[in-house]
């Protein structure tokens, strides 16, 4: 760097100068940086955590650039990929008011950074400078010769290819065999010679920023995917037979052809039997109940064991295949939890806290007890770093299964310290690996979970009900700084949650929250029955009566009244439509009634544009005026756009910008649009 180039000359005057210790290196250090590059977005807690974006995904990078005078300033954004053996470097664009900006994005999943430099640009002041001095008659003579003197500098300096720098050194050769001003001021006024300089001249006092901001590039799967959660040991069709992954292999057309693109399981270890649950989580269990898959471990093994009734390693990886082959990868739930009888109580007592009486204590959320759950300590004297580096390998040893995508358990309840350390671990092994932090919590703590690596993050989109509280939230979620950290994965329901709103909304209630959670959302996710419309209550609850948390049961995946349609309808057009990728792209219009949530999602080039329509009143008829984005499309208020109607196949045109429609939630509670001009 220049600034470099520049230290010991500067050291020299400034030891003549008589200045030495801190205040020769302060005027060192200040001098070496005269622009001024100020307010870069995107940019987490001053860099301490990672800007997140997918493969393909645009990096737009922007900053204040400025510097003293009148002399013409250029920058650049400097990227650094994983597979990119040395800095890149991308042109800024002056947009206004000193705000610059760039756009990259990174071709491999893994740790990525950026920079930015900026300098004086003395060819293009010169260029200016001299410009204006000719248009005004005056001689230029002079000028040219200082430009002469610009072209030595290039030359010295050495930037640029190899070809440039040969280019250089020709145009110099054309040049001194000019000998008039005309014509030697027209070479440098030719648009290749502009060109030439932009990539060779000397950049004057060039200034790096200090920071060098984090970017951890996902593959696509972390940012876009539709997720289904079953129980393996409910897929018997018998709720009398334990489930087994063959079970499973054999719902796999099922549930690929809803659409879906991940299948998620609870716990498949062994489960304990000490304080064992019963069925609707009665505190005594009956002989044969299978007891919550979230009281792991038992004689047969922890986290590292498969329930003996599921099957061997043998059938999990016949699974793992076998979803491959159908377009799906398996999830599995990482709970760090342990029963009673889980082995490290007995080899690792040290990890575990003990009440003075001798007995463990398991776990609370007063005055809820969870007798047949105890909880690790991460911070107990034994537990660092033994603990920590067993977890760190239980994740491993999945991986090391085929399993790729992790969804944890109450990761809000664990040190942050953790996460960030095991999850930079697991991605040394391979970048690709996708944590889903299950945390309903407070919002600064879930987003401190982002923060510290998780791919995706539960949300509270499933209590937002109400038009205004949808547009606010997804307004944060998309619009402001956390859409650089935190991405969203829109359950509509788990076996822990059945929202009030599905336990009232009916048919209709189940179908609306689909189309927002598939169309809002990049994740988003379903737990099995919801595509039958179950919602059967706990009374005064949302949880589920005769919930599979703890016992067996056999559905009719193809019952009357089932939605997979409108499944199957939701996850096709996620395929075949690139502006439901983008979870950024979203924009909410005006549409004059407020049980209707208007919204549109669209790529940047208008190629992919789709406009959506959901009655948000599961019982009543709803109809509103809206206005047609019209202007979007460079298009006049009576401008025409040509119309097709996703849901029913009709097509036709919308002339100009307010429109009509109805939705009756008993036919279809949502409307769906491809918009062309």
């Amino acid at each position: 760097m220049a600034s470099e180039i520049l230290s010991k000359p500067l050291k020299a005057a400034a030891r003549k100068a008589g200045l030495a210790g801190p205040s020769q290196e302060r005027l060192l250090e200040l001098s070496r940086s005269r622009l001024a590059i100020e307010g870069v977005t995107p940019l987490i807690d001053h860099g301490r955590f990672a800007v997140k974006r997918l493969v393909g995904e645009p990096l737009e990078v922007e900053a204040d650039i400025f510097c003293d005078g009148h002399e013409k300033i250029d920058a650049a954004l400097l990227t650094r990929g994983a597979g990119d053996d040395d800095w890149v470097e991308t042109p800024l664009t002056f947009w206004e008011n000193d705000r610059w900006r760039g756009s990259v994005s990174f071709g491999e999943a893994g740790p990525a950074r950026y920079t930015i430099i900026a300098w004086r640009d003395a060819y293009a002041t010169w260029a200016s400078d001299t410009r204006k001095k000719k248009d005004a008659g005056q001689d230029v003579s002079l000028e040219l010769q200082e430009a002469r003197a610009l072209m030595d500098r290039a030359a010295a300096a050495g930037r640029g290819s190899k070809a440039d720098r040969k280019a250089l050194k020709s145009f110099i050769a054309r040049l001194d065999k000019l000998g008039d001003v005309e014509r030697r001021y027209a070479l440098f006024d030719e648009p290749e010679t502009v060109d030439l300089m932009n990539r060779v001249a000397p950049r004057d006092d060039l200034t790096r920023w200090e920071v060098e901001v984090p970017v951890w590039v996902d593959r696509e799967a972390a940012g876009f995917s539709a997720w289904y959660e079953i129980f393996p040991r409910s897929q018997s069709n018998d709720p009398n037979r334990h489930g087994t992954f063959d079970d499973v292999i054999k719902r796999l057309p099922d549930i690929r052809q809803m659409g879906f693109d991940v299948l998620y399981f609870p716990p498949i270890h062994p489960i304990g039997k000490a304080f064992r649950k019963g069925k609707n989580n009665s505190v005594t269990a009956q002989e044969g109940e299978p007891g919550s898959p979230y009281a792991i471990g038992a004689p047969e093994g922890g986290h590292k064991a498969i329930h003996p009734e599921l099957g061997s390693f043998e059938d999990f990886a016949r699974l793992i295949n076998e979803a491959g082959a159908h377009g799906l990868e398996i999830a599995l739930d990482f709970a760090i939890q342990c029963s009673p009888d889980h082995p490290w109580i007995r080899e690792h007592p040290g990890w575990f806290d003990w009440r003075p009486d001798g007995t463990i204590k398991y776990a609370e959320n007063p005055p809820k007890k969870y007798q047949d759950i105890v909880n690790v300590d991460f911070y107990r004297p034994d537990a660092i770093p033994s603990l920590w580096v067993e977890l760190r390998d239980v994740v491993l040893f999945w991986l090391n299964k085929g399993v790729r995508i992790f969804r944890v358990d109450n990761p809000h309840t664990k040190p942050f310290p953790f996460w960030e350390w095991m999850i930079e671990e697991v991605r040394r092994h391979d970048p690709g690996v996708i944590f889903l932090a299950e945390a309903f919590t407070r919002p600064k703590v879930m987003k401190r979970l982002a923060k510290v690596g998780y791919n995706q993050s539960y949300s509270y989109f499933t209590w937002r009900n109400e038009k205004w509280e949808l547009e606010k939230y997804l307004k944060e979620l998309t619009g402001e700084e956390c859409a650089d950290f935190m991405r969203p994965n829109f359950f509509v329901n788990t076996p822990d949650i059945n929202p009030v709103f599905l336990q009232l909304g009916g048919r209709a209630g189940f179908r609306l929250r689909l189309a927002l959670a598939a169309t809002l959302g990049g994740n988003y996710g379903v737990y099995s029955g919801f595509e039958l419309c179950e919602a059967e209550p706990v009374p005064g609850k949302e949880e589920y009566l005769n919930s599979e948390k703890y016992e067996i049961r056999a559905f009719d995946w193809f019952a009357p009244g089932n939605i997979r349609e409108d499944i199957a309808f939701f996850n096709r057009l996620r395929r075949e439509e690139p502006a439901l990728r983008d979870f950024r792209s979203l924009a909410f219009f005006q549409c004059w009634n407020d049980k209707i949530l208007y919204y549109a999602k669209r790529t940047a080039d208008r190629s992919s544009y789709l406009l959506f329509l959901v009655n948000l009143d599961p019982h009543n008829a709803q109809g509103g005026h809206f206005e047609v984005p019209l202007w979007e499309f460079g298009l006049p208020d009576d401008g025409t756009l040509q119309v097709e109607d996703l849901v029913s196949g009709r097509s036709f045109a919308w002339q100009g910008k307010m429109q009509h429609w109805w939705l009756n939630p008993q036919d279809c509670p949502y409307a769906a649009f491809r918009l062309s001009a």
